[in-house]
């Protein structure tokens, strides 16, 4: 395919004039080159290497105390919570608040799981969600996990290539052994993931030179992400990544999730009801039981409500790149829009954009408005429960 377009290159281009029209001809034939100018092996294994690299992090599952409000109070309205807001964010008696028992992905700096990797200014937004796991096309990745918790977890991918010791989700798939350790990691233990970074895991050809997929525990799905357990990993096209795998024509990489946690779906909704309302639950044939259950969907973004996601920040004329992703349930049609500035999204120039549960989109922002703007979920619903964040823009220089 490749030696064909090379004919039609040259062919066109000796018999095009200096028109317009000839002109336009070649430009078709360049483009038509290019397209052809990817790998040619169609099951992606063995896709242009890029650096070959083995990135392996240390990542466990803790048990933490997160506080979706940590200000104690609307950073978006610089208030204190009104009613509207003091209906998921307030506790007492029969109502947990804004803090709860969590699962996080967190990583440490070896084996040993001893010492915790100090979060990098630059991802302190990331918040409840794990680390940002990088790689480049060719490299292999391996994900040597920990359970710190008291019931099995495991770190399922999307998008890179694992075999069946590597997937981390249980189900009847006919594989015995080795091939189900994966499944769910017990309490203390410990499994090693490896999953390989193909060419189809990375940039498509309409794509800009990265990529983010998710990944998540995959033991109890709607448990264990509406308890925390969820991730981005970041893939970036061959060539094209720096020594940290991050991609080298972009400045500042942001990463947000946008999801209605379900707190009365997680693992630790008794702990919640015993260490933040008292001890005190509504039965569930209670006049108030359904209002206890809405106080407890914290509509949220990397786990933060009304504004207090930190760390959103950029620079004028920098070259950033927003990751979006969402997971949840039926309620969980979000549109993410920016105050001050567009995005451009495969190609086209747009503010506002769609993310459903379990998709991820890439949008690159080239901010030219200084200033400090809302970033939030479009869906009426979803703003009043406090699904709004604040992205600043710093002057250039």
């Amino acid at each position: 395919m490749r030696r064909l377009a090379n004919i039609l290159l040259r062919t066109l281009a000796g018999r095009a004039s200096r028109t317009t029209a000839g002109l336009t001809v070649c430009a078709l034939a360049a483009a038509a080159l290019a397209a052809c100018s990817v790998d040619d092996d169609h099951d992606g294994h063995d896709a242009r290497a890029g650096s070959g690299q083995v990135r392996t992090y240390y990542i466990a599952a803790d048990k933490v105390r997160w506080d979706y409000a940590p200000s104690g109070r609307n950073l978006i309205t610089g208030k204190p919570f009104d009613d509207t807001a003091n209906v998921f964010v307030k506790s007492g008696p029969g109502r947990i608040g804004r803090v709860y028992w969590k699962a996080q992905y967190r990583q440490y700096t070896g084996a040993d799981f001893r010492t915790r990797t100090e979060v990098p200014s630059q991802w302190k937004h990331l918040g409840l969600l794990g680390p940002a796991i990088h790689a480049e096309v060719g490299d292999t990745i391996k994900v040597v996990f920990r359970n710190n918790l008291d019931r099995p977890a495991s770190v399922h991918p999307h998008g890179v290539h694992y075999d069946k010791g590597s997937e981390g989700a249980p189900y009847d798939d006919g594989t015995t052994g080795d091939a189900k350790a994966d499944d769910g990691v017990p309490p203390g233990g410990t499994h090693t993931y490896t999953w390989t970074v193909p060419e189809r895991a990375g940039p498509g050809h309409m794509d800009a030179s990265s990529t983010m997929w998710m990944y998540h525990s995959h033991v109890d799905e709607a448990a264990d992400v509406y308890a925390g357990l969820m991730g981005p990993m970041i893939i970036t096209r061959a060539g094209m990544a720096r020594p940290d795998g991050t991609p080298k024509d972009v400045d500042r990489e942001l990463v947000v999730s946008f999801q209605v946690d379900d707190e009365n779906q997680s693992w630790y909704l008794d702990d919640n009801v015993k260490s933040f309302a008292k001890g005190e639950a509504p039965a569930e044939d209670a006049p108030d039981f359904g209002d206890f259950e809405e106080s407890n969907l914290m509509h949220a973004m990397n786990g933060f409500v009304y504004g207090n996601l930190p760390g959103l920040d950029a620079r004028q004329g920098e070259r950033v790149r927003w990751y979006l992703m969402g997971m949840g349930t039926e309620v969980d049609l979000h549109t993410p829009h920016w105050h001050g500035d567009t995005v451009v999204i495969a190609g086209m120039r747009t503010d506002t954009t769609t993310v459903l549960p379990a998709t991820m989109q890439v949008a690159d922002m080239k901010p030219d408005n200084p200033g400090k703007w809302l970033f939030h979920c479009h869906v009426n619903d979803h703003i009043s429960a406090g699904m709004q964040a604040v992205y600043t823009v710093g002057a250039a220089g």
